[in-house]
């Protein structure tokens, strides 16, 4: 890692790469990505530069077209003998935690991972309000055979007992 003279740090970290499904590439879409699961890439940021800004770069490198909002950057930290795996927001700085943490890897590591299957962070706004009006236009057909079987249910049951309760 360097100090540059405006206070900022430069330097590189390493992210593990852990893909599971194939990546839109350029210029081969549904190949995987020019890494392989699990491989450790280098990249040279600054201090100032934010999680956000790192998925974009490792993207770009690897010329994933996808949309940097499917993915996350993790840290993962080794204490004693275990594992924790935390998701980084976006406005974290990677090499400002690097630097904290030392150079040792085995103490601190990134790691690039597809967001998790049902998260909605990977939706637009207008994405998720369709899906809303959709849900709650399903919901109200439910609803409306639900009433109208049980109305069918209820008459038939009050035609059975005025027929039972019939003076004859």
């Amino acid at each position: 890692m360097t100090l540059n003279s405006n206070g900022i740090y430069t330097g590189f970290i390493k992210v593990q790469m852990e893909l599971c499904k194939p990546s839109q590439t350029s210029p081969n879409p549904g190949k995987f990505a020019p890494t392989s699961n699990g491989c450790m890439n280098t990249l040279h940021i600054s201090s100032t530069n934010t999680v956000g800004e790192v998925i974009e770069a490792l993207l770009k490198k690897f010329l994933v077209t996808e949309s940097p909002s499917k993915f996350a950057l993790y840290k993962r930290c080794h204490r004693e003998d275990q594992v924790y795996a935390c998701k980084l927001s976006d406005r974290e700085h990677p090499l400002y935690l690097r630097l904290v943490a030392g150079p040792r890897t085995d103490t601190l590591s990134f790691v690039l991972r597809e967001h998790e299957i049902g998260e909605w962070e990977a939706f637009s706004l207008p994405e998720l309000q369709n899906f809303l009006r959709i849900l709650d236009k399903e919901e109200e057909e439910q609803l409306q055979t639900l009433k109208e079987r049980y109305a069918v249910y209820r008459h038939k049951l009050e035609g059975a007992l005025s027929q039972l309760w019939k003076p004859g």
